[in-house]
C-alpha cells in the first residue's frame, strides 16, 4: 500500500522539479545601470572605454577583431537581477583585459550572444538566468581609438 502512495509522489515531484532545475529565463538589463555603479567604476577603471551596439566612438587607429566573453556565476538564492549584474561585471572585466593584453584602449560594437543568437544594443543586454546559474556572452571589438 505504502509503494501505491510512495511512486505518483515520486513521479509527481520528479517532473516538477526537472522543470524547476530546467529554468533559464533570457532577460534584458540596463548597461548605464550597472556601469554607473561604484563597484563597476572600481572593477572597470578608465583605461578601456566600452561601447555599445552602434554607439560612437572616435576614429580607429588599429583594430585588434573581434573577440568573445562567456561567463557563468551561481545564481543560487540570488534574484537575476543580482546574479545578471555580477557576471555582466566579470564579463565586462573579461573584455577589459583583453583589450589591455592586446594593446588596445577601446572595445567597440559590444553586443549579447547567448546561446550563439546576438543582440545588438546600445542601452541593454542579455543574461541566461536559471535557479543555479546564471550567464553573460558579449562580442565586442578590440581597438585603439584616438
Amino acid at each position: 500500500m505504502k509503494n501505491k502512495i510512495a511512486i505518483p509522489f515520486f513521479l509527481i515531484f520528479s517532473f516538477a522539479s526537472q522543470s524547476i532545475l530546467a529554468r533559464d529565463d533570457v532577460s534584458e538589463f540596463s548597461v548605464q545601470e550597472i556601469l554607473s555603479q561604484e563597484q563597476a567604476k572600481e572593477v572597470l577603471g578608465n583605461d578601456v572605454r566600452f561601447y555599445f551596439g552602434k554607439q560612437t566612438y572616435p576614429r580607429v587607429i588599429k583594430n585588434w577583431g573581434e573577440v568573445s566573453t562567456n561567463k557563468k556565476t551561481n545564481a543560487f538564492l540570488k534574484s537575476d537581477l543580482e546574479a545578471c549584474n555580477w557576471v555582466f561585471l566579470s564579463a565586462m572585466v573579461a573584455l577589459k583585459e583583453r583589450a589591455i593584453r592586446e594593446g588596445g584602449n577601446a572595445v567597440i560594437k559590444i553586443k549579447s550572444n547567448y546561446k550563439g543568437k546576438e543582440a545588438v544594443s546600445n542601452s541593454t543586454f542579455q543574461c541566461g538566468a536559471g535557479n543555479i546559474m546564471a550567464g553573460v556572452a558579449l562580442k565586442g571589438t578590440i581597438v585603439k581609438i584616438k
